[in-house]
């Protein structure tokens, strides 16, 4: 193990309670499962979810790298990149109104559309999932500085950094794949049991707000 044991563990109770925390990603796997329907949503969701955890692997190669601290001590560069963000999560969140407000057939009534396949939104590609998840991670100034507040404390001086960061971040990709699919399915299923068309407004519109609100309040930190 490239981690002292006692650091390993240590590491895996932090790292496992902050996956199972609901933030931006956990409502992105969801939306995006969701999204997809009865057909694609797993598949979207789990995509989804690859995106998140590989800008894990971006974060921590950062962190090791100390670009990181250049970045939060130079202004205009975290300023960039935390409205870089901010816009990405507001325009995430417009689409889940949008999303929210669309209307299936006006001769459609709501038992014969929670029992079929809505028509709210084209199929995306697995490319267009993959790239949501990435962004969304890698656009986001409180993941790059949990990292870097973080994965020094389970690194061990001794040995190397680099490593150690990228073995760290692959136990916390193996969590948050197992949990974020987890999630996925759990959407996809209620699809099956056949979820009214006005809960998953509801629900599209409260992860819209919530991306919304998150991405304004990140950008008038």
């Amino acid at each position: 193990m490239l981690v002292p044991s006692e650091l390993f563990w240590a590491y895996l109770v932090a790292i496992s309670l902050l996956t199972v925390t609901p933030g931006v990603d956990t409502l992105l796997v969801m939306r995006n499962a969701g999204r997809g329907g009865l057909k694609h949503g797993l598949r979207d969701g789990c995509v989804t979810s690859v995106g998140i955890c590989c800008g894990l692997f971006i974060h921590a190669t950062l962190s090791a790298l100390g670009i990181s601290v250049l970045l939060v001590e130079t202004a205009w560069a975290f300023t960039a990149v935390k409205w870089a963000g901010a816009c990405y999560l507001i325009w995430l969140g417009l689409s889940s109104l949008r999303q929210a407000m669309a209307r299936g057939p006006a001769n459609a009534d709501e038992s014969s559309i929670s029992s079929a396949e809505p028509p709210l939104m084209k199929p995306v590609s697995i490319w267009v999932a993959f790239r949501e998840g990435l962004l969304s991670n890698v656009l986001n100034p409180k993941t790059a500085l949990f990292y870097m507040a973080l994965l020094p404390q389970f690194i061990d001086p001794a040995g190397n950094a680099f490593q150690q960061s990228l073995f760290l971040a692959a136990v916390h990709f193996v969590l948050a794949m197992a949990w974020q699919c987890g999630l996925a399915l759990v959407v996809v299923k209620s699809r099956r049991l056949g979820v009214g068309q006005g809960v998953k407004r509801m629900l599209n519109a409260l992860t819209g707000g919530f991306f919304v609100a998150i991405g304004a309040k990140l950008a008038t930190q």
